[in-house]
């Protein structure tokens, strides 16, 4: 493990810049659905009815897709929180799965971090949402993972606490910038129903995490002597 040597991850230019980028293409996506949707829309007022038919399908889903990517816009922001918050670790050989993980509440692809508190434990963190995942998903420990594939994922630029959320992104520009950034969290840190666990994690530990974006964190008993 080693780090950029930033206090936060926001403070390396390039992460600004991967950070406006991963904007840049939510802003493009938006603009780009309802676009197609209109422009098929024109194309089939001049030709004839069946036609409209053919179209159906991109009219369908382009109407899911621009509500989906409506979404991406709160978890970009959240993102920001993160990296403003927390220093990038760039990781080795970082241990992941596509099947579920024995230790994780929710189904999905993971890795798994090493928990601060305690370095001989290990936390899993789940992509709970599939926006986006499908690029991890071919990058990830599997026994059809090409070698080259998990390769450009390594080391894994790491910022946050795995026992409540953060931003990981594969490396790039020759391993001196961050792309493909991608949230991560415990369900229980934006989920009130979801028990969460504390990982010995300190006060300290929880009010980061708070300024982080963590809506829902363990409030850490304070001990009297």
């Amino acid at each position: 493990m080693y780090s950029t040597g930033h206090t936060a991850a926001w403070d390396h230019s390039w992460t600004r810049g991967a950070w406006a980028m991963h904007m840049f293409t939510n802003l493009v996506g938006l603009v780009a659905w309802p676009a197609g949707w209109i422009a098929l829309l024109g194309v089939s007022t001049f030709t004839p009815n069946w036609v409209v038919w053919i179209f159906m399908p991109y009219f369908l889903y382009g109407f899911y897709r621009f509500f989906n990517q409506l979404t991406y816009f709160p978890a970009a922001f959240r993102m920001r929180r993160v990296l403003r918050e927390y220093p990038w670790q760039l990781l080795e050989k970082v241990p992941s799965g596509l099947g579920k993980h024995p230790g994780a509440r929710d189904d999905g692809i993971w890795f798994e971090f090493r928990n601060p508190a305690d370095r001989d434990e290990m936390i899993p963190m789940v992509f709970i949402k599939h926006q986006r995942s499908y690029w991890w998903l071919k990058r990830l420990d599997g026994p059809r993972t090409k070698p080259e594939r998990r390769a450009q994922i390594e080391p894994l630029w790491f910022a946050g606490d795995p026992r409540y959320l953060a931003v990981v992104a594969a490396p790039a520009a020759g391993g001196k910038a961050p792309k493909r950034l991608h949230l991560l969290y415990q369900r229980s840190v934006f989920d009130s129903r979801h028990a969460p666990a504390s990982w010995a994690a300190s006060a300290v530990d929880v009010e980061r995490a708070r300024r982080a974006g963590a809506a829902y964190v363990e409030t850490v008993p304070e001990s009297h002597a």
